[in-house]
Formats: structure tokens, C-alpha cells, sequence
């Protein structure tokens, strides 16, 4: 490329990609430690979020920024604060480069001189970890919101404990779940949060809702009620986007809204998006309809399916290419991995030597492809008026954890979207927000990213019998909080707080998604019996102070001994709980604002050829094999 070529910086873009990150892990400190429990943590924050963030140093350093929303959902945030996770972790990776000295001398003996190079690489890499984990003083928390406040990510929210929106029994429950979540974000972060990933893109509409359980003692569930829309509660608390899975934004109807006539748009039942072109269907925001204040309407992101199944596909997407590591074959006891992904339905036994050179090759070929595989997706819409922008969302844990090499996908993705004119620019999506409106108002209908694209992974014959437990646990809450005699700024109030702070925990989406999958069932059964177990502990807690305005010393042990043990969310507030308690929004986009304004759908046809069409010949060439 010759030294006048524009790059990103100075080229005008044509279309947009942006990032999503989800970080989350459920809350496992002070629960188990090895194979379940805060190992999970420790391998999250050594294989992904320190690796994450070397990455983002960096393009820093190179003058690139990454741009994506980056999700540290607020139970993560707690536990990276948490100091049995500070104190633990630098023990975890001692034990890692023990492991690699030991391996290192194993096959060393053996004369396996290519094993005991990899060995060295692990020792290399714990060792780095330690290092950058002390560096940062053991607060990663503080080095990701260096580079949000540089404007270099953007960090976006969760539900507090990722609780599951379109399941949870009260609308207090759902709110809570976001105004706790905002409070936390702006405790750890700063700021208050833009964005938010709803648990599993989990969405619901308002609308009539009926309890699917019965309660866990049997008796009949209470009648069904007019519930809350997820985008009205994401509102009342400021969120001004999320995301959701395909489907929703395919099979939504258009919706014409008031505003519309600002724009001298003509009116017209609603439909099937039919306004809308096809190839820019999935390549840009709308704002949310439903039964709320739309003047403080909340906007919706669809995730892009064709980039999304490169990326996740362990079949054939990049993670299964025969170089890259192999996730699943280990070395004990220290645990680390020597082999391959070799190739599709390899036998252990026959997996083959991983080299991290050859990796490492494949990680530029693979990200090339990436950039060519936006570029098409785009490509019918790079030159309408305002540029398209591809969703493109991931859990985190899949770059350095699940793939080993993503995260240095993730940085030569960003390199050649910098270096190489593709037209393709990195933007988040708050970014694309302000300069860019919303391509009008649709209404979906309830669904997930998860499979089937309904509530079954979180609602099934295996999972249901958790739901008898939590829809009562809501309620009670609910009236317990109502009643404001928690609010005694004592022993009161410490009590309600923890039986809050159970029940957010005992909401984890996480528990049904494990005990569905199978990838930690018994774990997953255990954890919700502990909060259950805790939650009903606490509440005959709350009954005998309620009764006498005072608890026994067992009773004040077993509190002490559950706050300890479940110390989160210290600035939790119980009124989030009463009944039709809601956040007032102070502020927000606004469809009549004219730099929200709504997008004319008829003016998505592509204009004439313009000369600044995207070089894609300049972009170095994807090397195609047979598993990716």
C-alpha cells in the first residue's frame, strides 16, 4: 500500500461494523473452587479479559481504536472488584506456570523437544498474565475504563445478575434487574451506561401475561397480568439501545408512528417491513414500538447471522481450523493444552502438535476473509444515504477462552479496517447513534438468541421446577419492599437487603442455561437450591423481626454468614423492589429531535457508482482450507 493511501481515519466510510462483547460469568466466588466454582473466573480473566485488554494497549499504541460495546455485566464487575478474586488469581496462574515447568521437564525427559517449546510458551504466557495483573495494581475493572474514558471501547450494562427478561415474574423483578444494574455500572465505571445487553437478547413485548408454573408448594399460581415491555423498563432507566437476535428484526411488523408525520411520510397498515429493502433490513437501528412514552423510545440492533455463524461455528466457522487449539484436550494435572484442532471429528488420541506460529498465520488469513465477508454483506447498501452498519455480537469468553486466538483475531480484524481502504469503518453503536436516525418503528414479538429462538433453553421439563421456587420469591419480595417497614436504616434494612440481593441471584439465567446444555448441571442444580435454601432462610428471618423487632443469635449468625458469603451489590436499594416502583427518565434520544430523526425508507436504493468505491484488492487475501 503506498504512503498516500487513506486510511480509516481519512477515508469516508461506506458502511459500518461494530462489535459487541458480552463478559459475563455468574457469580462463583465464596461457591466452589476446581472444576466448578471461581476457576471459571480465574480462566475468564487470564484467557480472555488480560488478553482483551493487551489487545486493546496495543491498537492504542498504533493509533487504531476497536470500538465495540463492550459488556461487563454488573455481576462481573462485582466479582472483579471482589477481593477473594484479587488475593486468588495470582495464586491460579502460580499454579499455571508450575504446571508449565513441570511439563516443560516431562518432556524434555522424553525427548519431546516440540512439546516442551509449547510448554515454554504457557510459562511465557501465565507469566504475562501475572505481570499485567499486578501491573494494573489487580484492578482490571480500572483498565477497561481507561479505555472507555480514552473513547477508544464503549462499555455498555447487563441485567444485574443476568436474570432472564421475558421469564421473570413481576415487573418490579425486570426493572430491578436494570436499576440495579445502571447503579452498579456508574459505581464501577463512572458513567451511566448507554447501552445494555439483555440477558441472552432475551426480548418481551407488553401484553397479557399468564404465570406457566404453578407455585413450588403446589398451590395455584396467581392470575395473569398486564406486563411491561422490556423496551419501557430499558427506557424509564435511560438505556438507549440493545440488542436482539435475527429472527426478531426479520419477522417484526413496521410501525407507523406519530412522528412519522414530521417527516411527511405517508401513513399505511403496518406490515412486514416492506418498505424496507431487503439487503438493509438487518443493517440498521429502529426504535422499539410498544405501549410507552415513545418521545423516549429505546432502539434495537439486530445481530447479523452471516458473520455471526464464522465466528461462533466450532464445525466450520474459524475456531475449527485444523491449526488453531484444540479447547477440549488437556494435559494433567496442570491443565494446559498441547494439541490441535487437528480436524473435524478427530479422535483425542490422534489430535496433532499445536504450533502457535501456524496459528498465529491463520488468524491474519482468517481476519481478511472477515473483513470481505462485512464487506459483502454491506455491499448493496454502501452507497445509500446513510451507511449501513453489521451488528456483529459475541459472548467474549469465545475470544482467548473458547478460541485461544481470538483475541488476536479480534486485533488484525481492526488492523486491516485501519490500514486498507474497505470502505468499512469500526464504530459503536452509540457513535452510529448520534450521527446517523433510526430507520423507523417495528414491533417484535418474544424471543432470544438461544435455541429455537424462544424461551425454551430457560423454560423446559428439565428447568421449569425453578420457576415454582422463583415466581414466589418475586412476589414476596415485591410485597415485603412494598410495605417500607425494611426502611429502618438497621437491622431492618440489612435483612431485606440480602433477601434482594438472594433473590437477584437466585433469577441467574445462568443455572437454566447449564442444567439445559448439561455442561454443569449438577453445579447449576446445587447453586439455585443454595440461594433458594438462603432466600427462605432469610425470609423466616424477616418474619420473626417483623413479629418481635428482634432475631435469635442463630438467626443473626446465619445472616452474618450469608451477607459474607453473598457480599454484592453494596449499595443495593430495596424500594427498586415496591410495587410499581420505576426510574424516571431524565433524558434520552427522541424521535423528534432532529438528530434522531426517523430514516426515510424509500431513500435506501443505492444513488449512482461513487469513486471512492471500497479497495478491496489492496486487503490481503484469505487463504481458504477446508474447515473454515
Amino acid at each position: 500500500m503506498s504512503s498516500s493511501a487513506p486510511t480509516l481515519a481519512e477515508a469516508k466510510p461506506l458502511g459500518y461494523l461494530t462489535f459487541t462483547l458480552h463478559a459475563h460469568l455468574p457469580y462463583v466466588v465464596n461457591h466452589g473452587t476446581w472444576p466448578h466454582g471461581i476457576e471459571w473466573l480465574h480462566e475468564a480473566v487470564a484467557e480472555t479479559y488480560l488478553p482483551l485488554l493487551r489487545v486493546l494497549g496495543n491498537l492504542e499504541r498504533d493509533g487504531i481504536a476497536l470500538n465495540c460495546n463492550l459488556n461487563l455485566s454488573p455481576i462481573l464487575l462485582e466479582q472483579l472488584a471482589h477481593p477473594v478474586f484479587q488475593t486468588e488469581f495470582p495464586k491460579y496462574v502460580e499454579r499455571k506456570i508450575l504446571a508449565a515447568r513441570e511439563d516443560e521437564a516431562y518432556f524434555m525427559s522424553m525427548s519431546e523437544a516440540g512439546y516442551a517449546e509449547t510448554a515454554r510458551f504457557w510459562h511465557r504466557y501465565f507469566s504475562q498474565a501475572l505481570s499485567d495483573f499486578e501491573a494494573l495494581d489487580r484492578d482490571i475493572i480500572k483498565a477497561f475504563r481507561y479505555f472507555n474514558d480514552k473513547g477508544l471501547i464503549e462499555i455498555i450494562t447487563c441485567g444485574a445478575t443476568h436474570g432472564y427478561m421475558p421469564l421473570l415474574g413481576t415487573d418490579e423483578s425486570v426493572r430491578a434487574q436494570i436499576r440495579t444494574a445502571v447503579a452498579t455500572h456508574q459505581r464501577h465505571i463512572g458513567k451511566h451506561p448507554k447501552g445494555i445487553w439483555a440477558p441472552e437478547c432475551g426480548y418481551r413485548p407488553a401484553g397479557f401475561w399468564n404465570y406457566p408454573v404453578p407455585n413450588a408448594d403446589g398451590s395455584p399460581a396467581p392470575p395473569g397480568f398486564d406486563r411491561i415491555g422490556v423496551e419501557q423498563a430499558l427506557s424509564e432507566s435511560d438505556i438507549d439501545f440493545f440488542f436482539v437476535d435475527t429472527h426478531l428484526v426479520e419477522e417484526a411488523a413496521q410501525v407507523h408512528s406519530p412522528y412519522e408525520s414530521l417527516q411527511a411520510r405517508p401513513s399505511s397498515p403496518a406490515d412486514e417491513l416492506s418498505s424496507t429493502p431487503d439487503h438493509r433490513r438487518l443493517y440498521q437501528p429502529y426504535f422499539v414500538d410498544g405501549p410507552y412514552d415513545k418521545r423516549c423510545a429505546t432502539t434495537v440492533f439486530p445481530r447479523d447471522p452471516r458473520t455471526g455463524i464464522q465466528v461462533w461455528s466450532g464445525d466450520f466457522g474459524y475456531p475449527a481450523d485444523s491449526n488453531y487449539l484444540d479447547f477440549h484436550k488437556k494435559r494433567w494435572p496442570g491443565g494446559h493444552r498441547y494439541w490441535s484442532v487437528t480436524g473435524p471429528n478427530v479422535d483425542m488420541a490422534d489430535k496433532h502438535p499445536y504450533v502457535p506460529q501456524r496459528a498465529a498465520e491463520r488468524t491474519q488469513a482468517h481476519a481478511a476473509h472477515f473483513v470481505h465477508l462485512v464487506w459483502e454483506s454491506l455491499r448493496n447498501s454502501l452507497h445509500d444515504r446513510n451507511p449501513p452498519i453489521l451488528c456483529s455480537p459475541f459472548d467474549a469468553e469465545l475470544f482467548g477462552h473458547w478460541w485461544f486466538e481470538g483475541p488476536a483475531w479480534l486485533e488484525a480484524v481492526a488492523r486491516i479496517l485501519h490500514d486498507y481502504n474497505s470502505g468499512i469503518h469500526l464504530i459503536s453503536c452509540s457513535q452510529y447513534l448520534e450521527r446517523y436516525p433510526r430507520a423507523g418503528f417495528i414491533a417484535m414479538h418474544e424471543g432470544s438468541w438461544g435455541a429455537e429462538g424462544t424461551n425454551h433453553v430457560w423454560m423446559n421439563p428439565e428447568t421449569s421446577w425453578t420457576y415454582t421456587h422463583i415466581y414466589p420469591a418475586e412476589r414476596y419480595t415485591r410485597d415485603v419492599c412494598t410495605s417500607g417497614k425494611w426502611n429502618d436504616g438497621g437491622l431492618g434494612e440489612r435483612i431485606v437487603k440480602q433477601l434482594c440481593r438472594e433473590l437477584l441471584l437466585l433469577e441467574s439465567s445462568d443455572w437454566q442455561f447449564l442444567i439445559t446444555t448439561g455442561a454443569a448441571r449438577d453445579y447449576a442444580e446445587l447453586r439455585f437450591e443454595t440461594h433458594n435454601d438462603q432466600f427462605n432462610e432469610l425470609k423466616a428471618i424477616w418474619q420473626a423481626f417483623s413479629a418481635s423487632g428482634s432475631i435469635s443469635h442463630d438467626h443473626e449468625a446465619r445472616l452474618a454468614a450469608i451477607e459474607l458469603r453473598d457480599n454484592i451489590f453494596s449499595d443495593i436499594d430495596p424500594s427498586f423492589w415496591a410495587e410499581g416502583s420505576h426510574q424516571q427518565r431524565t433524558g434520552g434520544p427522541n424521535p423528534e429531535h432532529n438528530s434522531h430523526k426517523l430514516l426515510d425508507l424509500r431513500s435506501q436504493k443505492p444513488s449512482r457508482p461513487r469513486n471512492d468505491a471500497p479497495a478491496l484488492t489492496q486487503i490481503p487475501k484469505f487463504i481458504p482450507n477446508s474447515t473454515a
